[in-house]
């Protein structure tokens, strides 16, 4: 059987010092040593790391134990401030006054006077809230109870039928006779409120916008109050028709020109057809309701009802009341009192209420112009719907 006999060969020869073993020494003995020296190299390099993170640990330990310590410090009430060395007077009088207020000393309250800012003005400064205070603006709820359209034209116009057929009972041989129908439109037309406002870039720019806002609500207050009343009372070509100011609707008559009868209010009721008036809602202003509240019947009761569920409207004879404070007073030949179906009243929104601020216009002169308009249109659809109280005798 032959052997084969395999030969060994390193791709890199044995890199042998001089001396290692001697002139000839022995290769194996050379590779030891290199693996000693490559061994204790690594164990230098290892120790060292060890070190140097111990350093590092010991660092951080001690930054740590400072911030805690300045932590510290802080926390403690006044830690933070710098102590004058020498506190002036008025700081040693404003500080006796927050200890013993008026039981301070006489001499430490002359030094402290809030009215001259050296002698403790500074020390007592004004707060400067941002809490507007603003007067109450009453507005009509026209809008809550009246039936409110849009529109993208300038008037809307709504086909009415203003009589109906005549259908008669007729015998066999009798002719039938003709019926006349009419027909008829009501229009309401568009109107514009507008206003503008001028206000100072510096006080624009130093309110930090509160100043801007206060006037947007100030014109979205006066818009919803000029268009309420006009929607009562409005009358003109430039204004929407009120529902006070419609000549077609029926009154009835109080029967004394200065005191409510309780009997006319019930006359007026029932003056209207039972659709409408099961429909209906009283309309007075505070004055009135306050005089109609005291009005009894014949068993002594009030007519005036309250509300006995949260939200539910307060009611007489059974129906519904709203305060308006557009309406008329009582007085001689008034008309203080209006009950009727709301919903005939149409209310035409063109455009919401729109502000424009136009920065350029008065740029020189250092103003801003806030500009504010609003299209809208109102008026009575069907008058039959609606009844007054007159304020007289006849």
């Amino acid at each position: 059987m032959n052997k084969m006999m395999l030969e060994t060969r390193s791709a890199l020869p044995i890199e042998t010092r001089e001396g290692a073993g001697g002139e000839g020494g022995d290769p194996i003995v050379a590779a030891v040593a290199a693996i000693e020296e490559m061994r204790s190299a690594q164990t230098t390099f290892h120790t060292q790391q060890q070190q140097g993170a111990e350093a590092l640990r010991t660092e951080v330990r001690s930054l740590t134990d400072r911030l805690t310590a300045l932590e510290t410090r802080n926390n403690r009430p006044g830690g933070g401030q710098q102590q004058q060395e020498e506190p002036t007077a008025e700081r040693r009088a404003f500080g006796t006054y927050l200890r013993f207020g008026n039981a301070a000393p006489p001499e430490e309250i002359r030094a402290l006077t809030v009215s001259t800012d050296t002698q403790g003005g500074y020390l007592a400064p004004a707060e400067m809230s941002t809490e507007f205070i603003r007067d109450l603006v009453e507005v009509s709820p026209v809008r809550s109870i009246a039936s409110v359209r849009s529109t993208g034209a300038p008037s809307v116009i709504y086909p009415k039928r203003t009589s109906g057929t005549n259908a008669k009972w007729k015998g066999e041989t009798q002719s039938q006779e003709e019926s006349n129908i009419s027909l008829g439109q009501a229009e309401i037309p568009v109107r514009e409120i507008n206003t503008f406002v001028d206000i100072s870039n510096q006080l624009l720019a130093d309110s930090a916008g509160q100043a801007e806002a206060e006037v947007r609500m100030a014109l979205a207050e006066n818009f919803g109050k000029t268009e309420a009343t006009a929607f009562v009372n409005g009358a003109g070509p430039l204004q929407p028709e009120g529902f006070m100011t419609d000549a077609d609707i029926g009154f009835t008559l109080n029967g004394h020109a200065t005191n409510l009868s309780a009997d006319a209010l019930i006359s007026l009721l029932y003056a209207l057809p039972g659709a409408y008036r099961n429909a209906g809602s009283w309309a007075m202003n505070g004055t009135t309701l306050a005089m109609l509240r005291k009005l009894k019947d014949g068993q002594n009761n009030y007519l005036w009802q309250p509300a006995y569920v949260a939200g539910q409207p307060e009611t007489i004879l059974g129906r519904p009341v709203v305060e308006m404070v557009d309406m008329p007073d009582i007085e001689a030949n008034a008309f203080p009192i209006i009950y009727g179906d709301f919903s005939a009243y149409r209310i035409v929104d063109r455009v919401g209420l729109s502000i424009l601020v136009n920065p350029y216009l008065l740029a020189t002169e250092g103003t801003t112009r806030i500009h504010a308009t609003r299209r809208v249109g109102g008026g009575v659809l069907q008058a039959a719907r609606f009844r007054k109280l007159k304020m007289a005798a006849s």
